[in-house]
């Protein structure tokens, strides 16, 4: 135990290895982002909104079953082992997309891809907050939120350009299957499980457990529900957008390249953005940033539905991606100074669970509310929905957040 050292500089060959790992997984996502929603309608003829925006609500569900079980199993079976079966099951899905029969079909691989999504950013989050200790927590969330994001969005203008010049189907699904093989021989061949480490800042650490980490994360920790709240509107608003913006963008006769531009602007930002805005939570008020980085969002979300310039598109992208950024790293951060060492994994899991229900809340709900009154009163509702879950992290989080949880629960 006394060879085992926490910390980022002392850990910095694995936790470099974790980044890179998770920008992988950032571009499997990052592989459907600028063009589902044509592929859809080009291929299997779906036109309804609803109907397109099932995909999302299929990877939302299984994302979020899949985030919850690998916190609760992490201590169990190893972070490491999670993450090398969330990789076997990314392998079979660009080719599933290549060579689907249906629409059910495609819904069928975005399920695998939701339960490898949860498997593998989950572990890749946990590993990496095991690694660091308490000082770094910030600055270490930032930079795998980072990865896994600018992939997010470098990997939708690839597949944008590639689906602009060559077609829908199937070069855009080749990056895929280079992706998860390349993710699986990394994660197999060199990286190295952290429950040690976890041992190890147990054996220091003072925080008060939970009595129900469930229940804590959800509702009755103060802390833990406002993130959980924000978290879950915040991917919300992010399913709406990955379903949404694109068919705006199309109705207004853009091409798939310059969809793929505006679409990429936005996961970009947002990951780059972390760089700074995860070591800044080490340092600021982690309550301020939740509440700007949503209502930041909420704000450029609502301003869509009014303008068609690319320019001015362009730089709404832009600042949803800033807000994102400013609360992203910050909501890991905050359970893992809330929580005790061995319950972090379980609690990030709980709130991983409703945030990336999000994704089929917002899926579903923009998705019917577009059907029936038109896509720029699903993108308003959105929006109001995310200045409320600002609204919320003001008045009911408390502003000091360490050990707060020794007394918030009785």
């Amino acid at each position: 135990m006394d060879s085992i050292k926490l910390g980022l500089k002392e850990n910095w060959k694995q936790f470099t290895l974790l980044v890179i790992v998770n920008g992988f997984v950032g571009g499997m996502v990052g592989m459907e982002r600028s063009i589902f929603p044509q592929f859809a309608e080009v291929e299997f003829g779906v036109a309804s909104k609803t109907a397109i925006l099932t995909f999302i609500t299929a990877f939302g569900i299984s994302k979020a079953i899949a985030n919850y079980y690998t916190g609760k199993l992490a201590n169990r079976f190893g972070r490491r082992n999670l993450l090398l079966f969330g990789w076997l099951i990314a392998i079979p899905v660009p080719f599933m997309l290549i060579y689907a029969p249906s629409w059910s079909f495609v819904i069928i691989a975005n399920i695998l891809l939701g339960l490898s999504q949860g498997l593998t950013w989950s572990s890749t989050v946990v590993m990496k907050i095991d690694l660091v200790g308490e000082k770094d927590r910030g600055f270490a969330m930032g930079l795998n939120e980072f990865a896994g994001y600018f992939a997010v969005g470098v990997v939708a203008f690839i597949t944008g350009f590639v689906a602009n010049n060559y077609g829908i189907t199937p070069y855009p699904f080749y990056v895929g299957i280079f992706l998860s093989i390349v993710g699986l021989l990394l994660t197999l061949l060199w990286i190295k499980d952290t429950r040690v480490h976890v041992n190890k800042e147990s054996s220091s650490n003072k925080t008060v457990q939970l009595k129900n980490i469930f229940l804590e994360t959800t509702f009755k920790n103060k802390t833990l529900s406002s993130v959980t709240q924000a978290g879950l509107i915040n991917n919300l608003n992010d399913g709406m957008i990955w379903g949404l913006l694109p068919m705006v963008l199309f109705s207004l006769n853009y091409d798939n390249e310059n969809i793929g531009i505006i679409t990429a602007i936005y996961p970009t930002v947002w990951g780059i953005g972390q760089l700074f805005t995860g070591k800044m939570s080490d340092h600021y008020s982690k309550k301020g940033m939740l509440f700007w980085g949503m209502l930041l969002q909420g704000v450029a979300i609502l301003f869509i539905p009014f303008c068609s310039n690319f320019t001015v598109l362009a730089g709404l992208s832009a600042i949803l991606g800033l807000g994102t950024a400013l609360v992203y790293p910050t909501f890991l951060a905050t359970i893992a100074q809330t929580t005790s060492p061995q319950q972090r994994a379980e609690s990030i899991g709980t709130f991983r669970l409703w945030r990336d229900l999000g994704y089929a809340f917002g899926a579903v709900i923009s998705g019917i509310t577009a059907d029936f009154f038109g896509v720029n009163y699903a993108i308003i509702l959105i929006a109001l929905l995310t200045i409320t879950s600002s609204i919320v992290i003001k008045f009911r989080m408390p502003s000091t957040i360490k050990n707060i949880n020794d007394h918030e629960s009785e």
